[in-house]
């Protein structure tokens, strides 16, 4: 892995290393799968987390990094839920979350950012603890609902790289920054495919049976 971290290539004028270059190489094809719900979604998914978690360990960004290992663990059961809730003919069945998902959602966001950043805060494990915070609980939140098949996974992951774009720029991380953009309007294509489908679903499972 070392050799991954010390060589690298100059990207847009900045040099990078060949673990961010091919760790967000891969991370950008996982949401590009995603999209099509392939179970290739989470193989790759794992490799781009053995690349980032050093790469984030060598910028002293602790939240990143954890959330590599989190991401790792969440994959695992990602591929194993994919694997379970597969239609013959559209691939993994997805849905639009209740109302209590949504709740649920919402309070794991602020909570979970509130105490990672505290923790981070007071280990010193972070520049920008915050920030840094909200990305990490933001991926572990939208990995999971993205494991149960929930449409609104895209919508956090929109809110991750709003988040993640200015703090990479700010952590001289340049090509993930980059990619962070092309994740957004990745991100956005993938909401309408996965909401059209949820809606295909919706129409066409069976009717209850009525006496």
């Amino acid at each position: 892995m070392r050799f991954f971290l010390e060589h690298g290539i100059t990207v847009l004028g900045q040099w990078t290393s060949y673990a961010e270059l091919i760790g967000q190489v891969f991370a950008l094809a996982v949401v590009f799968l995603a999209k099509y719900r392939t179970l290739w979604t989470w193989p790759v998914q794992v490799a781009a987390t053995v690349l980032l978690f050093s790469v984030y360990v060598s910028a002293h960004l602790g939240g990143l990094a954890s959330r590599q290992v989190i991401i790792l663990l969440i994959s695992v059961y990602g591929w194993w839920a994919w694997t379970r809730r597969r239609d013959p003919v559209y691939g993994v069945v997805v849905r639009r979350s209740t109302l209590t998902e949504v709740f649920v959602t919402i309070g794991a966001l602020v909570v979970g950012t509130v105490g990672v950043a505290l923790l981070l805060d007071a280990l010193n494990a972070s520049w920008a603890p915050w920030p840094d915070a909200a990305i990490f609980v933001g991926t572990v939140v939208a990995f999971a609902l993205q494991g149960r098949g929930l449409v609104e996974f895209w919508l956090v992951w929109l809110a991750v790289d709003a988040v993640g774009v200015p703090l990479q720029i700010a952590s001289n991380l340049w090509f993930s920054a980059l990619i962070y953009t092309v994740f957004a309007a990745l991100v956005i294509w993938g909401w309408f495919t996965w909401t059209r489908d949820a809606k295909r679903t919706l129409t066409t499972a069976p009717k209850p049976v009525t006496t």
